[in-house]
């Protein structure tokens, strides 16, 4: 069974976006937007959106957040990653 890399961030556009990181080639991977800056996505929106891409979490996956500042005055970015695998098993 195939294990993705999921990544749900604010950095783009200030928007929460959720992406599976498919392969290291290209950029055109499956996205969710939230549509919104805020608040967090909860968890639930979170399955919700990886389930819509066809992905689910891993067994014991977690997320884990970490923070990206961009300047002393600015306005923290955050991403969480956490390991996803395709609906159903399939890879």
């Amino acid at each position: 069974m195939t294990d993705y890399g999921a990544r749900l961030s604010n950095s783009f556009h200030g928007d929460w976006e959720l992406y599976v990181v498919t392969d290291q080639m290209s950029m055109d991977w499956p996205e969710h937007s939230f549509g919104r800056t805020g608040p967090v996505p909860t968890l639930q929106e979170r399955v919700d959106a990886l389930a819509g891409l066809g992905f689910a979490l891993a067994d014991g996956a977690e997320w884990e957040w970490q923070e990206t500042p961009t300047g002393v005055m600015d306005r923290v970015e955050l991403l969480a990653s956490a390991t996803v695998q395709p609906k159903g098993g399939a890879s």
